[in-house]
C-alpha cells in the first residue's frame, strides 16, 4: 500500500492551489453524501471548484486539458467533523487522580494544553470540532482565536461557552448555574452575549452504572427546556442537549430542541419522533465502552461490567434502529471525558458505530455532511461541491471498504495548507 505521508508527488502539487487551480483524478471520491468512481476534483485556495464524474474541461475553464496528478487508488473525502468534544478535558488522562489535578489548572494553562491539540487533530483528518462546554472559557477562547488572522494551525470551530445546568445538579465542572442569572431566558441571554455559538443545556444526570439506570430525575423538565429552546432561537442559536434516560428524552421531544447529545436508553418510539421533528441525535457510544474495556483497571465489579454490556448493547441497538427509520445521526466522541483521547476517540467512536451495523458510507455522512448539513456551523464545510472550503482528505486506504483504515496514513488539505499524518498522530494523552 502506498503510504500518502510518504508520496512525493503529493505535497508540492497540492500545494500549488495557493496560486492556481489543481485538479485531482482519484480512484473514489465521497462528497459527504454520495461516492463518485474515477472522479474529478478542482480546488483552488480555499474552496472546491470542482467535484464529480465530469471532466472539469467539460464544466469550467482551465488552461490545461489534463489532470495535475492521477491517483486512481486513492479516495477523496471531505475533513471529518467530531461534533461533541470537550475542548477544556484530557481525555487520554486515564488516571482519575491525575485527571482531578488537570482539572485544578489555572484558566491559561488549560487554553494552552488545549490549543496544543488542535494541529495534531488535523493531521489524522479532522478538520472541524464542535465544542459541548467548559466553565472555563477555553472553547470561546479558541473559537475567537480560530476567527482572527494569527490563528496557525487549527480545526474550525466553535463553542457553547458555559453550560446551563441547576445549581447542585450534575454539571458544575463544565458550567454554570441557571441560578447565577434571574430567569432561564436571562441565562440564554447572557451566553449569547458571550459570543456562543450554540447553548448547551444539561436535561439530565449521568448514567448510574452501578445501577445500570439514570437514577436520578432531569434536572430541565420539559417547559425549562421549551423556554430555554424558544429564547436560542430568539438569539438564533441552536439547543445542544446532554440528555439520557427515556424521561430525558421526552422532555427534549416535548421542547423540540436540536440535538441530544448521548441519548442512552432512547426508546424506538422516542426514535421514530426525533426523525419526525429532525432532532438529531450524538450517539457518543466511547465514553461508556471505555468503562467496560478498561474494567479490570478501573475496579468494576461483575454486576457493574453486567450492566455495562447491557446498556452498550441497548445502543447498538437503538442505534441501528435509528438508521433503519431515517434518524438524523451525527458523529461525536465525547473527546476529553474519561479515556477518550482528542482525534484517537473520535476514530474509535466510528470504529464503534461500525460494530453496531452502520456501513462505512452512513458513518463517513455522519462524520461529514450530516453534521454540516444540520448544525449551523458558520461556514460551507463537511462536503465536497464547488463553493465549499477545500478541507479534504486523500487515503490511499480503502476507506469507503472499512472506516479502520482511517487510522493509516493519510494527507489532509486545509485552505491550501497540506498536513501529512494519520492515527500515529492521535496520541493519546496529549
Amino acid at each position: 500500500m502506498i503510504s500518502a505521508s510518504s508520496d512525493p508527488r503529493l505535497e508540492p502539487v497540492l500545494a500549488a492551489a495557493a496560486r492556481k487551480p489543481v485538479w485531482l483524478r482519484v480512484g473514489r471520491l465521497f462528497d459527504g453524501r454520495h461516492v463518485v468512481r474515477d472522479a474529478h476534483l478542482v480546488f483552488e485556495g480555499a474552496r472546491i471548484r470542482h467535484a464529480g464524474a465530469d471532466s472539469p474541461s467539460t464544466t469550467m475553464s482551465l488552461a490545461q486539458s489534463a489532470p495535475d496528478l492521477e491517483l486512481p487508488g486513492y479516495t477523496a473525502l471531505p475533513g471529518l467533523i467530531d461534533a461533541h468534544v470537550h475542548l477544556f478535558l484530557e481525555g487520554g488522562e486515564e488516571k482519575p487522580e491525575r485527571r482531578a489535578r488537570y482539572l485544578k489548572l489555572d484558566d491559561a494553562e488549560l487554553l494552552d494544553r488545549a490549543h496544543g491539540r488542535l494541529e495534531r487533530l488535523l493531521r489524522i483528518g479532522i478538520t472541524a470540532v464542535r465544542d459541548a462546554g467548559d466553565r472555563n472559557g477555553v472553547g470561546l477562547a479558541l473559537q475567537r482565536r480560530y476567527r482572527s488572522a494569527a490563528r496557525g494551525a487549527m480545526p474550525y470551530l466553535d463553542s457553547p461557552g458555559a453550560a446551563l445546568h441547576h445549581r447542585g445538579r450534575y454539571g458544575a465542572f463544565m458550567g454554570r448555574a441557571i441560578e447565577e442569572d434571574a430567569t432561564i431566558e436571562a441565562a440564554v441571554a447572557a451566553r449569547s452575549a458571550e459570543g456562543v455559538h450554540r447553548i448547551k443545556l444539561l436535561a439530565t444526570g449521568i448514567i448510574n452504572f452501578e445501577q445500570g439506570a439514570v437514577t436520578a430525575k432531569p434536572q430541565l423538565d420539559a417547559d425549562e427546556l421549551a423556554r430555554a429552546v424558544a429564547a436560542a432561537r430568539a438569539h438564533r442559536r441552536q439547543t445542544m442537549v446532554h440528555c439520557s434516560g427515556a424521561d430525558g428524552v421526552e422532555n427534549c421531544l416535548a421542547a423540540r430542541v436540536d440535538t441530544i447529545e448521548h441519548g442512552f436508553f432512547v426508546t424506538d418510539e422516542q426514535l421514530a419522533r426525533l426523525r419526525d421533528l429532525d432532532v438529531a441525535w450524538v450517539p457518543t457510544f466511547a465514553p461508556v465502552r471505555f468503562q467496560l474495556d478498561q474494567a479490570d483497571a478501573l475496579g468494576w465489579s461483575e454486576p457493574v461490567r453486567d450492566n455495562l454490556r447491557r446498556i452498550l448493547d441497548g445502543h447498538v441497538r437503538s442505534l441501528a434502529r435509528a438508521a433503519a427509520l431515517g434518524v438524523r445521526i451525527i458523529a461525536g466522541s465525547d473527546a476529553g471525558s474519561h479515556g477518550v483521547p482528542h482525534g484517537h476517540g473520535f476514530l474509535r467512536e466510528l470504529e464503534l458505530m461500525a460494530e453496531a451495523g452502520l456501513g462505512p458510507e452512513q458513518i463517513l455522512r455522519a462524520a461529514t455532511a450530516a453534521s454540516a448539513d444540520r448544525l449551523g456551523f458558520a461556514e460551507e464545510i463537511g462536503s465536497l461541491r464547488p463553493g465549499a472550503a477545500a478541507r479534504f482528505l486523500l487515503s490511499p486506504a480503502p476507506v469507503l471498504d472499512d472506516v479502520r483504515h482511517l487510522r493509516n496514513p493519510l494527507v489532509t488539505v486545509f485552505d491550501g495548507r497540506v498536513f501529512a499524518g494519520g492515527d500515529d498522530a492521535a496520541v493519546p494523552g496529549l
